[in-house]
């Protein structure tokens, strides 16, 4: 698999220079005739494949905008073919016009980065093309003035355009960039939280409201100068919290939707870099680390084709996890990462020494609706979640619902809710009426988090009500359900799933070849690795423990893995299921075969 990116240091500006050239130059012969699109791959979308193929035309010009802001070597290059698709993708008259939109149309989207290069870029990306073109992509984006669009992080897209016609001296709408500002602001919670579509908190608080956030404020400091404070401000409010979802190398929380832009996860440190604003706790070697360090650990994985082109998935090729919106451009939302070549070899972002976060041990994040812990080397962080329920998008309950998301095991998602294998039902209790279809929580009517412990009550059927009390603690965790139900049940309780082939999802082949050894017991199930353990002991109300082998690709992280799971037949009536559950990647049989006193003492846990 070609994967030049691989072996790149990614240690300073040049390093993360020549980064984002070996991550664009596969794409150029893949160009169109006219330079204006791009085709990737064959699979589909819910958008149409010349849309998708103006997408992929799009996305890594996240990356050539910076570059060409910061004057870095060897864009010129790639900015040819990029400007001359440009040039015919506005043109009405050439075959590979990018076409008149729609409301809610994909082609909005892909506007925000035009907007930002006429922005941080205006000489070069919008002066040095013809007078035809520039009148041209002007009335091309403003179609994005006269049409809707979903009330979420799109609103930001518009702003982003017409900041460009600002700094560019185009006519821009005034007023519907007032209206948008107002839009924005319904979705500021405070602490420098945004939610987004359908109340989430996730990935888009940073990578989408506050990045398109910090770039206008590097822009409008002088035009707006209020607003882009308070942009900064907020940014900065953000810096600390977010970092917890970091582990001490960089890796991060695989959680919530459009998991497919993997290393997009370091991009608000990009934004926060270039407005200057360093925070409590998160100078610029702190921000250095945890936008390098991610893409140090994405670019160790096997997430290329043989043709250095990035895939859908998150660990490995995966179309099962991916959103109908992921068509095979779309991972190129990754190169916001490079914001960060806007600024000089002289910034002081990149003369900083990389440092790692002073993260604490466990940090309760309210309007994350988390309570993020951590093992005391820092290899392992994870996250306990409840009552951010999504909707719409597909594998919404594992996407947000699960009990613990990992950045070492990751989660997975099911291909089917009939049987186990199918569910692959990690850190989830998952319920049947008939031993056969299970359903896993999916919506908190009620829900409360603390610095110990988060809470949750959820009704998986009508006449069934289950109040869940997780207790983290280091890498095991107490899970207490209370269960009234009308009817008998059938419950699996899945620890994590971990990979059967390797740290890295890799077989690991030949005689000497350790393979994972699996415990099962009526009050336990354990797969014990040499790249990990999981297990799950039974305290209270199961009937047995056993290792579930989930259907393939199921999981983000590993394409093969083993489940370790607690089965039990409840009558109806009354239940308290009480579990304890451990995942490591560096503790070993020691710490499966040994836990804390505190885990054992379920009775005060009930």
């Amino acid at each position: 698999m070609s994967n030049c990116v691989r072996e790149n240091p990614l240690r300073s500006r040049e390093d993360v220079e020549r980064a984002a050239i070996q991550l664009i130059t596969p794409l150029v012969d893949l160009l169109s005739p006219g330079k204006a699109r791009l085709h990737l791959g064959d699979t589909g979308a819910v958008y149409p494949d010349e849309i998708a193929q103006m997408e992929a035309f799009a996305r890594p010009l996240w990356a050539i905008v910076p570059m060409l802001a910061g004057n870095c070597d060897g864009v010129e290059q790639l900015w040819a073919h990029w400007r001359e698709g440009i040039i015919n993708g506005v043109n009405p008259r050439h075959p590979e016009y990018w076409g008149e939109v729609e409301d809610f149309d994909q082609r909005l989207v892909e506007m925000a980065v035009f907007g930002m290069g006429m922005a941080i870029a205006p000489e070069t990306f919008f002066f040095s093309l013809p007078e035809e073109a520039q009148k041209n992509l002007h009335a091309w984006l403003d179609q994005i003035n006269h049409h809707d669009m979903p009330k979420n992080n799109w609103t930001f897209f518009r702003v982003l355009v017409n900041m460009g016609f600002m700094v560019c001296h185009q006519p821009y709408d005034a007023q519907r960039l007032e209206k948008d500002f107002a839009m924005i602001e319904e979705h500021y919670e405070k602490d420098g939280w945004y939610f987004d579509y359908f109340n989430q908190r996730e990935y888009y608080t940073m990578w989408a409201f506050h990045y398109y956030g910090l770039v206008y404020a590097y822009v409008m400091r002088d035009r707006d100068p209020e607003r882009s404070r308070m942009f900064i401000e907020r940014g900065r409010q953000m810096a600390a919290d977010f970092a917890c979802w970091f582990d001490k190398n960089g890796e991060a929380l695989p959680y919530g939707r459009s998991l497919t832009y993997r290393f997009a996860q370091g991009a608000f440190y990009a934004a926060l870099a270039l407005v200057d604003a360093q925070a409590p706790g998160v100078d610029y070697g702190v921000m250095k680390h945890l936008l390098l360090g991610n893409m140090r650990a994405w670019f160790k994985k096997p997430i290329f084709t043989r043709d250095g082109v990035l895939t859908i998935g998150y660990g490995y090729p995966n179309l099962l996890m991916a959103e109908g919106y992921n068509a095979p451009g779309s991972p190129y939302w990754a190169m916001k990462v490079f914001l960060c070549l806007a600024l000089p070899k002289e910034h002081p972002f990149w003369q900083a020494e990389e440092k790692e976060f002073d993260a604490p041990a466990m940090k309760l994040l309210p309007h994350a609706r988390m309570l993020i812990s951590r093992s005391a080397d820092g290899s392992h962080v994870m996250a306990f979640a409840a009552g951010n329920r999504a909707h719409e998008h597909s594998h919404d309950e594992a996407k947000y619902e699960k009990f613990v998301y990992s950045t070492v095991f990751g989660f997975s998602v099911c291909k089917a809710q009939k049987l186990l294998k199918d569910g692959a039902f990690d850190n989830m209790l998952a319920l049947s009426e008939d031993g056969d279809t299970y359903h896993p929580r999916y919506g908190c009517d009620e829900y409360e988090l603390t610095d110990t412990c988060v809470r949750s009550v959820w009704h998986p059927f009508r006449g069934v009500t289950v109040d869940t009390k997780i207790y983290p603690m280091g890498e095991w965790h107490v899970r207490v359900h209370h269960i009234h139900s009308d009817r008998e049940l059938f419950a699996a309780e899945g620890g994590y799933a971990i990979s059967r082939d390797g740290s890295d999802g890799s077989v690991i082949y030949g005689q000497h070849a350790r393979r994972p050894e699996e415990v099962t017991a009526p009050d336990r199930a354990a797969v014990l690795a040499p790249w990990g353990v999981s297990g799950i002991l039974a305290l209270r109300g199961y009937d047995a423990g056993t290792v579930v082998m989930p259907e393939p690709n199921t999981n983000l992280m590993a394409p093969r893995t083993l489940l370790p799971t607690l089965t039990a037949k409840l009558p109806a009536g009354e239940h308290v299921l009480v579990s304890a559950v451990l995942g490591t990647k560096t503790g070993g049989r020691d710490a499966w075969e040994n836990p804390p006193t505190e885990v054992m003492k379920d009775g005060k846990m009930d």
